[in-house]
């Protein structure tokens, strides 16, 4: 996973693969909130009102921070790529 030159090991993952590192925490989330809605719902122990809140309240999926990111290491990959 990280870049080897002259032998040794980089001390900073690839952006590719901190990319990864990161979508893989973020889904990893997503899905310990869905299990942990699902059991409330099952268990009853959520309110209409606050069901309504979470619903017209999302959190979005990716910020534009984010993106950012991901423009600038694709851009990086692409002058890597000699594209």
């Amino acid at each position: 996973m990280a870049d080897v030159q002259n032998g040794k090991r980089s001390r900073q993952p690839d952006p590719r693969d901190r990319l990864i590192i990161a979508l893989y925490a973020q889904l990893k989330a997503e899905r310990e909130t869905r299990e942990a809605l699902e059991w409330v719902l099952h268990n009853g122990a959520l309110s209409n009102e606050v069901l309504e809140a979470v619903a017209g309240d999302p959190v979005p999926a990716v910020s534009s921070e984010e993106l950012a990111a991901v423009e600038k290491i694709i851009a990086l990959d692409n002058r890597r790529r000699g594209h």
